[in-house]
């Protein structure tokens, strides 16, 4: 394959000085571009894109400052060496200020100190453009590994909510409705596209503590004695426990002990954290009724209010082992006779301005028996 010599632009109002040069870089073998002032340079330079820059400073219609800062701006990855008699050092500095890679002298006594400045030039343009390849790779590298960790931990917590909902709902659909609709309320109250895309991840894994619930109370075809209510009610800790920090069981106890616990270093994951408070929390009460902790109102964070309304109806539309679906009139009255006391009655009030697109979810994730003709 044949490799084009580099282009190198010299800019100079001066045509021996440019014919000298060219015929110079030429023998060495450079394609060498010629402009006679600097307005025709930076025109040039926008029309050839060069691999390197000489340039003069004292020219007509625009100085060489002018076109180093131009060049600067344009494509600060450009190497530019002023080639200039003035000699002043005030010239030089301002001249490295607005972007010069290197200063030669005029009048040139010896065309190999142009030859040298020239390849140090071309070679660390060279090194910076590998550097850069090498740290984009690097950080597409980075960015791949990361998405593939985050897809498999999603994937996990998928798998996680489907073995919770095998114990009383085979196909799994019920988690995914709550999924789908607590995101379309949150998205309804202000919640950021980021913060629907985690609550529809966290929702469905609200009841994973039923995996420790044993079935002859959690698919009980009869009321639950006060006895097994109390078993039945502490799948909220152990769905926080699953979730919890990893380590021992005491530790992960210990941090559901606390409704809202503090992020806690290596353990802390934002979709992780989420889906503990949203395990631990989403049978709290509007009024403080609720469990494991009592807490009242706004206290109980925004996401597990939306959780909780969104569950108690796909819970009474669904039909069980243990019981029969509620009727869709049985299970809106039963959400309007909730507003301030069960609920949070601002989103009982979104949930039924919202119940078209609510119910085209539940058409489109429907359970099987609601499928069968």
């Amino acid at each position: 394959m044949t490799v084009s010599p580099p282009r190198v632009l010299t800019i100079d109002d001066e045509a021996m000085i440019r014919e000298t040069i060219a015929a110079y870089l030429e023998n060495r073998g450079y394609a060498v571009l010629e402009a006679a002032n600097g307005r025709l340079g930076l025109e040039c330079f926008l029309e050839k894109r060069p691999d390197l820059v000489l340039v003069d400073l004292r020219m007509p219609e625009m100085d060489g400052l002018e076109v180093l800062a131009r060049i600067r701006d344009l494509s600060p990855q450009t190497p530019t060496i002023v080639v200039s008699g003035t000699g002043v050092l005030r010239d030089a500095l301002e001249a490295i200020k607005r972007g010069a890679w290197d200063y030669v002298t005029k009048p040139i006594l010896d065309m190999d100190v142009l030859g040298l400045a020239v390849d140090k030039a071309l070679e660390r343009a060279r090194l910076l453009r590998e550097n850069r390849a090498y740290q984009e790779n690097l950080e597409a590298l980075v960015r791949e590994r990361t998405a593939e960790v985050e897809r498999t931990r999603r994937q996990i917590m998928q798998r996680l909510s489907r073995a919770a909902e095998f114990k009383d709902n085979e196909t799994g659909r019920h988690v995914v409705r709550v999924g789908e609709i607590s995101a379309l309320i949150g998205r309804a109250v202000g919640l950021s596209p980021q913060e629907c895309d985690m609550l529809r991840e966290c929702a469905p894994l609200h009841d994973l503590g039923k995996i420790g619930i044993p079935d002859a109370i959690l698919l009980k075809p009869g009321p639950l004695t006060p006895g097994e209510w109390e078993i039945m009610k502490r799948h909220c800790l152990y769905g926080c426990e699953i979730l919890g920090p990893l380590g021992s069981l005491q530790d992960a106890r210990a941090w559901c002990s606390d409704p809202l616990p503090p992020a806690r270093g290596a353990d802390h994951n934002p979709l992780l954290t989420l889906a503990r408070t949203l395990a631990l929390l989403h049978h709290e009460r509007w009024d403080g009724q609720g469990y494991p902790f009592g807490l009242e109102g706004e206290d109980i964070p925004l996401e597990a209010r939306i959780v909780a309304v969104v569950d108690v109806y796909d819970a009474l539309r669904s039909h069980r082992a243990y019981k029969k679906a509620f009727s869709e009139r049985e299970s809106l009255e039963i959400l309007r006779q909730g507003a301030a006391s069960r609920f949070d009655p601002r989103l009982v009030a979104v949930f039924f301005a919202h119940l078209e697109a609510i119910q085209a979810i539940r058409d489109k994730w429907k359970d099987e028996e609601e499928q069968a003709p």
